[in-house]
C-alpha cells in the first residue's frame, strides 16, 4: 500500500430505537448545517455594521445503499413512511452507527424525526452483473453526532 492510502473495513449499521436492524453498504450525504442570520446595525459613528450569527439547524437528508440482505424491520419502516397518510406516526429516531475493522463503534449519528422520503429500486437488466442494491433517502429534522 502506498503512503497516504487507506484501507477501511468499517461498516455502517442502522438502528431503529436501540436495536440494530440492518448493516448497509454505504451512507452518503451526512452533513450538519445551520442557518446564518445577518444582523444589521449602525455604529455610534453612523457606519453600517453587518454581523453574522448562527441560526436554527436545517433539516437534512442522507442516502443509504442497501444490499440483498435486507431486514424486515427496516423495510417495514420504509414502507410505512412511504404510504402512511399519518407521517407523524411513522417518523422515528434512527441511528447510523459507524464501526471499525474490529466491529467497535467509532461514531454514532442520531437522526431525529426521520422518515424515508425516497426509494430507488435496483436497476433491472439482463446485462447487469453486479448485486441488486437499492437506495433509500432518509429525511430528518435534527442530527446529533457523538
Amino acid at each position: 500500500m502506498l503512503t497516504g492510502d487507506s484501507f477501511s473495513s468499517g461498516t455502517f449499521a442502522v438502528e431503529l430505537g436501540k436495536i440494530q436492524v440492518e448493516t448497509v453498504q454505504s451512507v452518503s450525504g451526512l452533513q450538519l448545517e445551520q442557518d446564518v442570520v445577518e444582523v444589521r446595525q449602525v455604529s455610534p459613528s453612523d457606519e453600517p455594521l453587518v454581523r453574522k450569527q448562527p441560526g436554527a439547524r436545517r433539516t437534512g437528508e442522507i442516502t443509504v445503499t442497501r444490499g440483498t440482505d435486507k431486514s424486515a424491520a427496516f423495510t417495514d419502516w420504509i414502507k410505512a413512511t412511504q404510504v402512511n397518510a399519518d407521517l407523524d406516526a411513522a417518523r422515528k429516531n434512527i441511528t447510523i452507527a459507524m464501526t471499525d475493522g474490529q466491529k467497535q463503534t467509532v461514531r454514532r449519528i442520531h437522526l431525529s424525526n426521520a422518515w424515508a422520503s425516497r426509494w430507488e429500486g435496483p436497476s433491472l437488466g439482463a446485462a447487469a452483473s453486479g448485486p441488486a442494491t437499492e437506495q433509500v433517502t432518509i429525511t430528518y429534522e435534527d442530527i446529533t453526532v457523538e
